[in-house]
């Protein structure tokens, strides 16, 4: 599947500019990871992509991502992109056995909580810091639909340190701050 084709699918089941812009993000930290550790950039950009297409449709637990698996499936996706977009959940009992499964977990929900404090800083990434992502996390009130263990495990599953990895992401989504409405 091409980026092209992963772009047209993601708009057909996703209206919302902000999801939108979440997919952009999340698909700019695993190019960014895929560089990286040496993998197919392509490829990890389209599961970024693809992860929560079908979320604005099916947006219950016992919907997503399953819907969007059997959509994918339909349309003749790999297995392998099928598997990382069921994968990045937890509660799809997908056990995240490759480096590409790893990634899509880990940089879904920090993706999203870096642009959050970004935010609130001036929407300036180059303002993120692990420290401020750290402090943040602390806030119950803060990205409160953000579940903090997830931010972690993420790190810890790639083998990456949490600062480290927050600095990575602040990185790659400072490639695309201006489809993000934010500074670099």
């Amino acid at each position: 599947m091409t980026r092209d084709e992963a772009w047209n699918l993601l708009c057909e089941y996703t209206q919302s500019e902000n999801l939108r812009r979440h997919a952009l993000a999340v698909e700019a930290c695993m190019r960014y990871y895929a560089r990286l550790f040496g993998e197919d950039e392509e490829l990890w950009g389209v599961v970024g992509l693809l992860h929560d297409f079908d979320y604005e449709r099916y947006p219950s637990l016992e919907e997503h991502p399953f819907r969007g698996m059997e959509i994918l499936r339909e349309r003749g996706a790999p297995e392998v992109i099928i598997r990382a977009v069921g994968a990045h959940a937890n509660h799809t009992g997908i056990p995240r056995e490759s480096l590409l499964e790893r990634a899509i977990f880990a940089c879904d929900e920090i993706s999203g909580f870096v642009i959050a404090v970004a935010l609130v800083k001036g929407r300036t990434l180059s303002a993120v810091t692990p420290e401020s992502v750290r402090k943040r996390m602390k806030e119950k009130g803060f990205a409160r639909g953000v579940n903090r263990d997830d931010l972690l495990q993420g790190a810890e599953e790639l083998g990456i340190p949490f600062d480290e990895h927050v600095a990575h992401v602040v990185r790659a989504l400072q490639g695309i701050a201006d489809q993000l409405g934010l500074n670099p």
